[in-house]
């Protein structure tokens, strides 16, 4: 019987969650019958994460290092130094969609946008609204429009209209909306589609002074500009005095998270705000508008597209965001997971990456492999290591020891994985440490001993890395698997 494509895709979408079901049920269920041998697993897989993290704090320091070194530059000063490219027949596209967020939060990512070491006639800035939020919106663009209308080189404002088919409510469709108005204006500007850059930021994104200019020598020394990302590195800053300890945590584990990453391009995936070229951006046919994770999505559109021949470049000149808390704790606890569930929902890419990757035999077999496998490694241990590590692995221990605890294993067991995770602790103080100094001024309300808080408050980390990792990854992971009701639809952050 022959299976129609609909069911093959769902295969595909089935595959990471079953993964991971079926790792938590051997898991607990040889712990019952051959504890010994999951004894000798965890032991071996523990240590393979304190290879690891070994592995990643190398990582972590290199990023470290471009990070400090690329903020001691000046960056506005070597682009106009340039003498081989004439930076200034190129133009930035930036890109901010919103819906709901108050006049606040956008103005002051306006306001950011006018303190950049840039000339200010090469941005042209889209400020994208929603239909469902038209009345709203009307009256804050109208605000944005009077202020910061004569800033720029241009100003646009769009409205997502509601209900088109084959959309998705959310960012994708709102963005991809955007970049078709987008597009009509630089047609009607008469602009090279090759000399626009394209910044997509969220609505609180608050760029770096030098972001612009930092982005602009990046691509202009590039080999092939046009067939890259540009990823900077994100920071949680905008109201993180102001924030809880566990969201702060969390926020703060994205960024070493990216860091990490940094120093990996070649597993590199666009992430949040982001940039590239125009030209890019309209031969994949903009965002794609009936997904949650657009801004991910977006790389592998160009790396299929375009034959594996894409990349992303990692930026050092960071932008800086909100973190969820919204003056109430609990709220905010709730937001941070549904944020982090939504993240995790980025397995979508699983299925989509087999699929095409099948069908362009274009791509390089040895690129195709690197991806699916750091996709779904990627995935299955977000889901599965903390609870693996932290919890299920004391599981055979408390069974075989109340069996046999005379046997050396269980004796020496505990002191091993002690020693494992004490080794381990290097990377989280390093966490703390890079955590701790990157953080903006105090407020002077603040009293001097919240340095100490910001610094102590990384011993959450285990548990978060269980609550606000595990937890929705494995619910994200486990939609798809079941498919239908159970999807995610884009849930939009609260900000304040």
């Amino acid at each position: 019987m022959k299976i129609s494509a609909y069911a093959k895709y769902r295969l595909l979408e089935i595959f990471p969650g079953f993964l991971v079901w079926l790792t938590f049920i051997l898991a607990i269920g040889l712990s019952f019958w051959q504890p010994i041998y999951v004894i000798y697993f965890i032991i071996v897989f523990d240590f393979y994460w304190l290879m690891k993290v070994v592995y990643l704090t190398v990582h972590l320091l290199f990023s470290w290092h471009k990070y400090r070194e690329a903020s001691k530059h000046d960056w506005w000063q070597k682009v106009q130094q340039l003498t081989d490219k004439n930076w200034s027949d190129y133009y930035h596209l930036i890109f901010y969609p919103t819906y709901k967020e108050p006049f606040e939060v956008i103005d002051r990512a306006f306001e950011f946008l006018t303190k950049s070491h840039y000339d200010l006639n090469k941005l042209i800035v889209i400020l994208g609204g929603e239909e469902r939020d038209q009345k709203n919106f009307r009256e804050i663009a109208e605000k944005i429009r009077q202020k910061y209308s004569n800033k720029f080189h241009r100003l646009l404002i769009t409205v997502h209209p509601k209900g088109v088919e084959e959309e998705m409510p959310g960012k994708g469709s709102n963005m991809n909306y955007m970049g078709r108005r987008a597009k009509e204006l630089v047609d009607e500007l008469g602009l090279a589609y090759e000399k626009v850059i394209v910044s997509a930021f969220d609505i609180d994104t608050c760029v770096h002074p030098q972001y612009f200019a930092n982005l602009t020598y990046t691509f202009l020394h590039h080999p092939n500009p046009t067939q890259a990302s540009y990823q900077p590195l994100t920071v949680y800053h905008n109201n993180v005095w102001e924030s809880d300890p566990i969201t702060r945590v969390v926020a703060g584990s994205t960024t070493f998270w990216l860091m990490t990453e940094f120093a990996r391009s070649e597993r590199l995936f666009t992430f949040s705000s982001h940039s590239m070229s125009f030209k890019a951006l309209v031969d994949v046919g903009f965002w794609q508008k009936d997904i949650v994770t657009e801004d991910s999505r977006i790389f592998l559109q160009g790396f299929i597209y375009y034959d594996g021949d894409y990349e992303v470049v990692p930026l050092y000149i960071p932008v800086s965001m909100n973190t969820v808390y919204i003056g109430k704790l609990r709220r905010s606890l709730v937001n941070q997971y549904k944020q982090m569930r939504r993240w995790g929902w980025g397995v979508e890419h699983f299925p989509y990456m087999v699929w095409n990757f099948l069908k362009n035999k274009a791509i390089p077999r040895t690129k195709k492999i690197r991806y699916l496998w750091n996709q779904t490694e990627g995935m299955f241990s977000w889901a599965t290591a903390p609870i693996l590590i932290l919890i299920l692995g004391r599981l055979p221990l408390w069974v075989i020891g109340f069996y046999s605890p005379e046997q050396v294993v269980v004796q020496n067991a505990p002191i091993i994985l002690q020693w494992l995770m004490t080794f381990a602790m290097v990377g989280l103080i390093l966490m703390a440490i890079f955590g701790t100094v990157m953080l903006p001024p105090k407020p002077k309300k603040l009293p001097k001993w919240q340095y100490l808080v910001v610094f102590l408050q990384w011993i959450l980390f285990p548990l978060t890395t269980i609550i606000f990792g595990s937890l929705p990854a494995i619910d994200a992971q486990t939609r798809l698997m079941l498919g239908g009701k159970f999807r995610l639809g884009f849930w939009v952050s609260e900000k304040k």
